[in-house]
């Protein structure tokens, strides 16, 4: 089974990704400041900047703007931007964005191509590639470790504060290692493409001392999934199956392949700079001024829906009329939202590391 087919298409995740735009604009400087310090006099002759998971292609547009134009400020080559994400992705709106009236939404001596492929996998030609990024998509996990993760729907297991659902040990240390193989994967992949000296900004979704992304978001989908076992809409073992293939690290497990004692990766890159921080999520902030509960519960429900409904569908595929079930589920998740959303905080940690290809 595949682990995801990507965001929904048809704009939807460009329309309710404002809170991925918050994590990634907070590392946009570290950007800019490393591109300024960049050596593009040697081979290729053209500079590569590449985005991994771009989605849509809303967020990843905008990174590049600010990317390129912070490489036009040290060098006169032609640019070309390359956004990658799944065969399956829905490549339309970044296609529709990229050349709006039959120019270069980059401006003159840039072109863009997009790629379909898994970013474990080496996707584009040594040597080719100055700058790439890659934005919440490292937490996606390359496979299933695990036919089923029956007492809850995530591998990093409920919030303290719900506490519904567990996950045992050898669980989460299947999940564990997996992530870690797919972050080991990535990295050397991104080092055969990158150029000596080029860079790779990496930022992803995570687990910090106090709070989780995964805390809330979880949670609800979890309780109106339980709902829909309880009253026969879906089986048990439906619910045993379908986990999210997500996986939130901490700081230490994002930074292990390149910093850890004998880590795999080590000799390729050299950290430049790793952060780990919380975010403000507009929605959350609209709802703490406004007390609209209704409006909150349906921007929460919109956030979360274009990366769980994709995999959510993808165990439903014997049901004759899956649309039915999805839409009672995600109805389900907003009531709850209403009824009480001081049960599902939602915080955005997130951490990055700013990367050096070596040797």
């Amino acid at each position: 089974m595949a682990v995801t087919t990507g965001m929904i298409g048809r704009g939807f995740y460009n329309r309710n990704s404002a809170p991925q735009w918050a994590a990634i604009n907070y590392v946009l400087p570290w950007i800019v400041e490393a591109a300024s310090g960049m050596d593009f006099a040697d081979p290729p002759a053209t500079v590569g900047l590449a985005d991994f998971g771009c989605s849509e292609g809303g967020n990843s547009i905008a990174v590049m703007t600010t990317l390129v134009a912070a490489c036009k400020e040290h060098t006169t080559r032609p640019i070309q931007t390359i956004h990658s994400d799944l065969p399956t992705n829905d490549f339309s709106e970044l296609f529709k964005r990229l050349r709006p009236e039959g120019r270069s939404v980059f401006g003159e001596a840039v072109q863009s191509a997009a790629v379909g492929g898994s970013m474990y996998d080496q996707l584009l030609p040594p040597r080719s590639v100055h700058f790439a990024t890659t934005f919440n998509a490292i937490g996606f996990l390359g496979a299933r470790p695990l036919d089923r993760l029956p007492g809850y729907i995530l591998p990093n297991g409920p919030s303290r504060l719900r506490g519904v659902g567990a996950v045992a040990e050898a669980e989460h240390a299947a999940f564990e290692q997996q992530a870690a193989r797919d972050l080991e994967a990535f990295l050397t992949a991104r080092s055969a493409e990158l150029v000596p000296g080029g860079k790779l900004l990496v930022e992803v979704f995570g687990a910090g001392a106090e709070h989780r992304t995964c805390d809330g978001i979880y949670d609800v989908l979890n309780d109106a999934l339980l709902a829909h076992v309880s009253d026969g809409t879906i089986s048990r073992n439906v619910y045993e199956t379908f986990y999210q293939p997500v996986y939130f690290r901490t700081l230490d497990e994002l930074t292990a392949p390149v910093t850890a004692p004998q880590a795999q990766c080590a000799g390729l890159f050299r950290m430049e700079r790793v952060e780990s921080y919380e975010v403000p999520v507009p929605f959350v902030e609209d709802y703490q001024g406004s007390g609209d509960v209704d409006v909150y519960a349906n921007a929460f429900t919109n956030f979360l829906r274009p990366f769980t409904e994709p995999v959510l569908r993808l165990h439903l595929g014997h049901d004759p009329d899956p649309s039915t079930v999805v839409t009672s589920i995600y109805d389900h998740i907003k009531g709850l939202l209403r009824a009480n959303p001081e049960r599902y905080p939602f915080h955005y940690v997130a951490h990055a590391m700013l990367l050096t290809r070596i040797g």
